[in-house]
């Protein structure tokens, strides 16, 4: 039995409440994953709050249609898709799903939109490569640290060594 276009309004619905919160969306060919897979890949993108949402084309046309800061996804709607919505952690959200493409062995990144910019699967590949939020965050206060350093030792160095000048213009007058 076919879904009732009561339903379906409601996933359109639904959708389009997920796109309005989305920084990223991916979209994966699932053919031939298993019930117990698509949970694992949903468990895995809750951490980088991911959503994976299977749906028909259909719906997410009608989910898009008239949103320009989605319309370029349309290009990517053939065959059987599954949509990973994220808001967050675009990084970790691809890390795990590619994590999970190279465990599975199944699925594939057909590719994704990010602010309104159409991603290959290399653009999405890249995406994954870079290092976390929190690594970055580590990395700036690591150089900040590191600059807040010298400049104190720098600062310190200064009446040393004018005293030290000073004493040795002193030795130098008393001889």
């Amino acid at each position: 039995m076919g879904r009732t276009l009561e339903s379906k309004q409601q996933i359109v619905e639904e959708l389009k409440g997920l796109l309005g919160e989305a920084e990223m969306a991916l979209v994966l060919d699932f053919q031939g994953l298993s019930i117990k897979e698509m949970s694992d890949l949903r468990t895995r993108l809750q951490a980088s709050n991911g959503v994976c949402k299977v749906t028909k084309n259909t719906l997410m046309r009608r989910a898009i249609d008239g949103n320009s800061a989605w319309s370029e996804l349309e290009s990517l709607l053939t065959g059987t898709n599954a949509f990973i919505l994220v808001k967050g952690d675009v990084g970790g959200a691809v890390k795990a799903v590619q994590s999970f493409q190279k465990d599975s062995k199944k699925s594939e990144t057909k590719g994704g939109l990010f602010e309104g910019q159409l991603l290959s699967a290399a653009d999405i590949k890249a995406i994954g490569e870079l290092p976390s939020k929190e690594v970055l965050m580590a990395q700036i206060a690591g150089a900040i640290n590191g600059v807040a350093t010298k400049l104190a030792v720098g600062i310190n160095e200064v009446p040393s060594g004018l005293a030290r000048a000073l004493k040795q213009h002193a030795e130098s007058g008393e001889g």
